[in-house]
């Protein structure tokens, strides 16, 4: 007998389309499994964690992915391995979004492992499953035995034709002035994360604060599912804090705590405080041990309680009387100091520092079939943009294993990338792909918003015509139990470690371009937010202005190393022709200018190469080969044929214009050869353009200046319209010799006159309907 699953299921309504809360149906061995359907799009969010904590775990085990299945928008994946591989560049962002605002709802000193893993089953490539992922593990938590203390919501919210929209469609997000994900709990945001094209502060709070009210109705949506199949929680035992320990410890420090701890020098008090943190772990231990106690264990309380002291030193600090640890105020922005063109053979470079931050970023100019391929679930094939990020163990005097770009790295790229989106020239009027690496050679806070900076300083630099500069700032805050909070502005790596938020933006001196939020406490008000932005904004301007004294605006031209990339239009009928039989036409033309051609559908047509020259004359034969004619067009080309009447000169590849006898010279030409051979370069002006597509020019047209007179048919006789009626009545001895043009009723010519007339005309019989041969039909 068929037993059907139990399947349980909460729909709410955001923006006007259906959201489906679901579980039961699959994954039914999972502790918690949810599935979550927008349109059609549909992820499976699923929730595991272990019941015993890990024995000396001193962080909070969370894991958190993002897996994309190539089937869920009809693709086979890409490459010669037919299956997933790593994730992609979207699937870690995505990971990396839907874990930030799940991590603080956990609590303090909880060490069980955790993780949450999201799969992609259907994408309508119009709803984006990234929101989905973030409500979908939200739920699996909720209804799990974790102890999490949720749920949160998930939403995206735009600003298409001056009006806010929630969860816009990929073809909403086409004509989007911002595109920002917002998570929040049912009081307060807890992360936010987007980019904008340079919009204003204001406009980005109620662009949140209308996300907020949509998050409630997730969170309440969750909770009715909670309350319907939602399992018991865990118990969470964590060790209480010993009060009596901490103030015995803090009492033995006294004030050698705030002089460690409090200098403006990141390696001076990394090592008085390291320094004072040995001393005082062996009195404490060596006080342990006369009292019996376990050694191991007395050292790690040591620590643990000397870490907890230096937190509540530094906040309060902060609290009570805005002291930073480096001496600064709270608003204050480090010494800044920067240069460009460093880097002799990169195309652009920068220096940017910030206090003991620093980076080294270099921009690359490449042709455009050297862009980035995508190959996800997306609608995207391609980026021409790129911005990557390197975090060398040295920029925090420290030894570690280098293994590729981690999560952290690729998300400090990617917001770097969209906060100089907004401001890049069109590949139409700047057609390269562009390339930034941003080198972290000193690193003491907000490394990711320095690279911003780096990167506006070496576009300029590449002589890209940015829109404008672009600048960022990483905001921070530090709160207490009683509600008091001080927001920070330029955070160094102290102060994001002990603070509660760290909150990065940028954006040129018209508004913002990018955004990114993480808190590290259950959440903060929109008022605080408003607060940040609006300090931010006047760190940002400070920064553009010290930014400015080294480099205003972009060069005038690119470096002597970057590609010379020209672009050539051509009606989409004419590719085949450039592109010729098997690509002959195309690859002669690559391999005798030494530069590469790129063809669009459209017609649009790239062409790169070292030196201005060479593709100059690439794209001269491209022009040359597309050419259509037109009356009064000078040209140059080498005579082709010769005939008894004119000679055919090729005007363009593939294309010959007929010089009648009559208009070789300004003086009457009494023999073709006389006046030009096979091979000469002439200079013509075209006369005319017949409706076959024939092709009449004139070499005294060139030298004159003077057009020849409409030609108007002759009446009687045979011959077709008169091609000299510039030379007057016309005498029967002036008449070229037609012999060639035999009637039906005429006795046939001798072979031998036959295969010199086939011969004179480059292989073409010499009845052929070429300009110049006049027949009597033709009247």
């Amino acid at each position: 007998m068929e037993q059907r699953p139990n399947i349980i299921e909460e729909r709410v309504t955001i923006a006007g389309r259906e959201m489906i809360f679901e579980t039961g149906r699959i994954a039914s061995l999972a502790d918690g499994a949810v599935t979550v359907r927008y349109g059609d799009s549909l992820v499976l969010s699923t929730a595991e964690g272990e019941s015993h904590a890990r024995e000396g775990m001193d962080f909070f085990p969370l894991t958190v992915d993002y897996e994309e299945r190539m089937f869920a928008a009809g693709k086979i994946p890409g490459g010669f391995i037919k299956r997933e591989g790593r994730p992609s560049e979207h699937a870690v962002l995505t990971a990396r979004v839907t874990d930030r605002p799940l991590r603080p709802l956990f609590p303090a000193g909880y060490r069980n492992e955790v993780q949450v893993l999201t799969t992609v089953l259907s994408t309508d490539q119009q709803n984006d499953p990234d929101i989905l992922s973030i409500n979908g593990a939200s739920a699996a938590l909720t209804i799990s035995q974790v102890p999490f203390q949720g749920p949160i919501g998930g939403v995206r919210v735009g600003y298409v034709d001056g009006q806010l929209v929630v969860n816009p469609t990929h073809a909403e997000l086409e004509e989007s002035q911002m595109n920002v994900v917002v998570a929040g709990t049912i009081d307060a945001i807890m992360m936010v994360e987007g980019e904008c094209k340079e919009v204003s502060e204001d406009i980005l709070v109620d662009g949140i604060a209308l996300a907020h009210e949509q998050i409630k109705l997730l969170v309440e949506v969750q909770n009715r599912l909670q309350q319907r199949v939602g399992k018991s929680k865990r118990e969470v035992t964590v060790a209480p804090k010993d009060e009596s320990y901490l103030k015995a410890m803090s009492d033995e420090l006294d004030a050698s705590l705030n002089e460690a701890v409090f200098n403006a020098d990141k390696e001076m008090r990394q090592d008085k405080t390291a320094a004072l943190k040995r001393d005082i772990v062996e009195k404490m231990v060596a006080r342990a041990a006369e009292a019996g106690e376990d050694e191991v264990a007395a050292e790690k309380k040591a620590k643990a309680a000397f870490e907890s002291i230096v937190k509540a030193a530094v906040r309060s600090a902060i609290i009570e009387r805005g002291d930073r640890p480096d001496g600064r105020k709270p608003d204050e922005i480090r010494p800044i100091w920067s240069e460009v063109g460093y880097l002799p053979r990169a195309h652009g470079s920068a220096i940017f520092t910030r206090g003991q931050t620093q980076v080294l970023t270099a921009a690359t100019l490449g042709s455009t079939k050297e862009d980035q391929m995508l190959d996800g679930l997306g609608l995207e094939t391609s980026k021409r943009y790129m911005h990557h990020y390197n975090f060398p163990p040295f920029s925090v005097g420290e030894v570690r294993r280098l293994r590729g770009p981690s999560r952290r790295d690729i998300g400090h790229g990617a917001l770097a990338e969209r906060a100089m989106l907004p401001v890049l020239p069109p590949q139409s009027e700047f057609p390269y792909v562009l390339r930034l690496v941003s080198e972290i050679m000193a690193s003491n806070g907000s490394s990711s918003m320095a690279s911003v900076c780096g990167s506006t300083m070496a576009l300029m630099d590449a002589g890209v015509p940015i829109k404008a500069p672009v600048a960022g700032v990483a905001m921070g805050l530090v709160t207490d139990e009683s509600g008091r909070y001080r927001v920070l502005t330029d955070i160094q790596g102290l102060e994001d470690a002990l603070g509660d938020m760290d909150f990065k933006v940028a954006g040129t001196r018209e508004g913002v371009t990018a955004i990114q939020m993480d808190i590290k406490v259950r959440g903060i008000t929109t008022q605080i937010m408003r607060e940040a932005l609006q300090q931010a904004l006047t760190g940002r301007l400070f920064i553009l202005d010290e930014m400015a004294k080294t480099i205003s605006a972009p060069r005038g031209t690119q470096s002597l190393f970057a590609p010379s990339i020209v672009t050539v239009k051509i009606a989409p009928d004419q590719i085949g022709a450039v592109i010729g039989p098997g690509g002959k036409v195309i690859r002669a033309i690559q391999e005798s200018t030494g530069t590469k051609i790129d063809i669009e559908d459209d017609g649009m047509v790239y062409i790169s190469g070292v030196g201005q020259e060479a593709t100059d004359a690439a794209a001269d034969q491209i022009r040359r080969i597309t050419y259509t004619p037109s009356v009064g067009d000078r040209l140059t080309g080498p005579v082709k044929t010769i005939i008894a009447v004119g000679a055919f000169v090729e005007i363009a590849p593939g294309k010959d214009a007929f010089v009648h006898i009559s208009q070789l010279g300004t003086e009457r030409v009494e023999k073709v050869e006389d006046a030009v051979q096979v091979g000469d370069m002439l200079e013509v002006v075209v006369t005319a353009v017949r409706n076959d597509g024939k092709i009449d020019a004139s070499r005294r047209a060139a030298i004159t200046g003077e057009m020849p007179a409409p030609r108007q048919p002759r009446e009687g006789g045979f011959g077709g319209p008169r091609r000299d009626n510039d030379r007057g009545p016309r005498r029967d001895g002036d008449r070229a010799p037609r012999q060639d043009f035999d009637r039906a009723d005429r006795a046939p010519r001798p072979e031998g006159q036959r295969q010199q007339e086939v011969s004179a005309t480059d292989g073409r019989p010499s009845d052929s309907r070429r300009p110049g041969f006049i027949r009597k039909d033709d009247n």
